[in-house]
């Protein structure tokens, strides 16, 4: 890349720096969506679309998904660029992005990487602009991966975890990559894509105290609007900092108080080898906190193999790490949102129910007495080890069962959950999980729909998934 093509455009008083990281990822966004994927890739993203759609649809009626599109609603906006849930209503594509956004999140079923949730905030954001542009279904596929590498770049850069400090990385990162993934989609040059990074840094936020409350899905919903409102701005000509990210003031240091970030510009062969690669998807085979999965495998393989029932457990010892732990923090949680962060909850269902699912994450089961009760007989520990490849995991979760019969089941170190990049859920096991989140639309138009979306990357345009 030449030194005129990183500054892009003379006009701009703002021209970010030619070698500072906000420039070398502007020139990253510029040139790489032009990239063909691999195969095995442009699989990977599909996969990911299917999933979003899936628990998108699922979500749909959640009170914080009717809630977004009554605000929607009630900002009025005359523009029908985009299908709301892809159904019937349509809106403006920021707005289609929000509603989407939140839908996708609203269960936390969603898949989960880079600290957060990548595709629910990339998916509702790309399906939006994407039908409003017209564009086909590969230009998504590769606009998704430069939204992933975007995010993935910045979280990296770090060496303490947000979620500790109190920031959800999904509207904090999921903002920029949304940008990142938008700017791509519409192929702005380097100047233009480092103006939208950013505008969209100082749109960035999302807390963790929120979890377990409406706020969290909002945080995704917000992000993918936020994503194109700051594209929209950067090509209106409104312009940032040219070394926003990297400014001793600037985005990572601030959203970092103990300062201990990477400031550099990434190399020079930056993208080459793009983390999603290596990193994959992990797509959740629960309607939970991902950071209570490989307790709730543990927890039903326990039950399964040694058929325990729940009047027989006198004491359950969970270790996870401490950011779960954190993230974890409805002990007695008393409705299905809450029990989404819960890993007493999570427990409680496995024995209880032998399962845990969309029917047990209502508020009725939640409040049984018998799942109440088992809340009193488990302590959590943590322990202090790092997952290798999702920072806010400890290195392997154990669960431990104590029966009133004397005897003690253990679940020895568990290090991925089914579902995780490591594990992938099998092709069957992803078809049913779609059929089962839009079996509310009906079997006929649910086939249909995954039909279309299996053929993501030879459709002409994303209008064409129905």
């Amino acid at each position: 890349m030449t030194e005129s093509e990183i500054k892009g455009d003379p006009a701009s008083s703002s021209a970010p720096s030619p070698v500072g990281l906000t420039a070398r990822l502007g020139s990253f966004i510029a040139q790489s969506a032009r990239n063909p994927l691999s195969p095995r890739l442009q699989r990977l993203v599909r996969n990911g679309f299917i999933d979003t759609v899936a628990v998108m649809i699922a979500g749909r009626e959640e009170p914080v998904t009717r809630i977004a599109q009554q605000w929607v609603s009630m900002r009025g906006c005359s523009s029908r660029h985009a299908r709301v849930l892809l159904g019937d209503e349509r809106s403006s594509a920021r707005d289609a992005a929000f509603v989407n956004g939140v839908a996708a999140h609203a269960l936390d079923y969603d898949d989960v990487g880079l600290q957060g949730h990548p595709s629910a905030v990339l998916v509702p954001a790309l399906l939006a602009e994407g039908e409003r542009l017209g564009c086909t279904g590969s230009a998504l596929l590769s606009a998704y991966v430069v939204g992933h590498e975007v995010w993935a770049e910045l979280i990296s850069r770090d060496e303490d975890l947000h979620h500790l400090k109190g920031w959800h990385p999904t509207g904090v990162f999921g903002t920029l990559g949304a940008a990142a993934a938008v700017a791509a989609l519409r192929g702005l040059d380097a100047s233009r894509a480092a103006q939208a990074l950013g505008l969209a840094a100082s749109m960035a936020s999302g807390l963790a105290a929120n979890f377990g409350s409406m706020a969290k899905p909002f945080h995704a919903g917000q992000a993918a609007a936020h994503g194109i409102d700051a594209v929209d701005l950067a090509e209106a000509g409104m312009t940032a900092a040219g070394d926003v990210l990297e400014h001793p003031r600037g985005f990572l240091t601030a959203i970092s108080p103990a300062g201990r970030v990477n400031l550099e510009p990434p190399p020079v062969d930056f993208g080459t080898s793009l983390r999603l690669a290596s990193l994959g998807l992990t797509v959740k085979k629960y309607p939970m906190c991902f950071a209570t999965h490989r307790v709730i495998d543990a927890a039903l393989d326990l039950v399964r193999n040694h058929d325990v029932h729940p009047q027989q457990v006198k004491f359950i010892e969970a270790t996870v790490g401490p950011a779960q732990a954190s993230m974890l923090r409805n002990a007695r949680p008393s409705n299905g949102l809450e029990a989404k962060f819960s890993l007493q909850f999570a427990v409680a269902a496995a024995l209880v129910a032998r399962a845990c699912g969309l029917a047990e994450l209502q508020d009725a089961f939640v409040q049984r007495p018998e799942v109440q009760a088992l809340f009193e007989r488990m302590e959590v520990r943590t322990v202090n080890t790092s997952h290798p490849t999702e920072p806010t995991l400890a290195a392997s979760d154990r669960l431990v069962v104590r029966l009133d019969d004397g005897r003690v089941l253990d679940s020895g170190e568990v290090y991925a959950a089914r579902g995780d990049a490591s594990s992938p859920l099998t092709d069957e096991d992803l078809t049913a999980k779609f059929l089962d989140c839009t079996r509310d639309i009906g079997p006929a138009r649910s086939r249909s729909l995954l039909e279309s979306m299996l053929r993501l990357p030879e459709l002409e345009t994303i209008s064409q998934a129905r």
